[in-house]
């Protein structure tokens, strides 16, 4: 056994074999993805980028807001709008994790209920994880 690096072609050759396995599990897998921004006289100053998983969950993976923005309603504005299209695109869960010192209080304000968290005994930091019904 030789353990190696993938290239792109292998990994979505082994992520179109996973689908091929889970397809016999899940009836109506929902693709699909959300890449939204707000800008700020041409600059990109928030976004946020999430994906439809399998069982009607999106994921999101990233959240940010400048810090000269943050507070004003950007955050909460990106989070409505993807509950918005990810409704409209099948999902009736939305999912994330973060760190104590990134957005959690963020998305207990937005209606997200905590399920887990982990602190690694060599770090300060827990991580969270949150999901919304949607």
């Amino acid at each position: 056994m030789k353990i190696i690096n993938l290239s792109k072609d292998d990994v979505e050759f082994i992520d179109d074999k996973l689908d091929k396995y889970d397809s016999m599990f899940i009836e109506n897998k929902i693709n699909g993805r959300v890449s939204i921004g707000i800008k700020d006289n041409g600059v990109l100053v928030a976004g946020l980028d999430a994906c439809m998983t399998a069982f009607r969950i999106c994921y999101i993976s990233t959240v940010f807001v400048e810090e000269n923005y943050r507070r004003k309603g950007y955050g909460t504005s990106l989070m409505k709008e993807l509950e918005r299209r990810a409704g409209g695109m099948g999902a009736n869960t939305i999912r994330l994790d973060t760190f104590d010192f990134q957005g959690k209080d963020f998305y207990i304000a937005l209606g997200y209920e905590q399920i887990g968290f982990y602190k690694n005994d060599d770090d300060k930091y827990s991580e969270y994880f949150f999901v919304k019904r949607i």
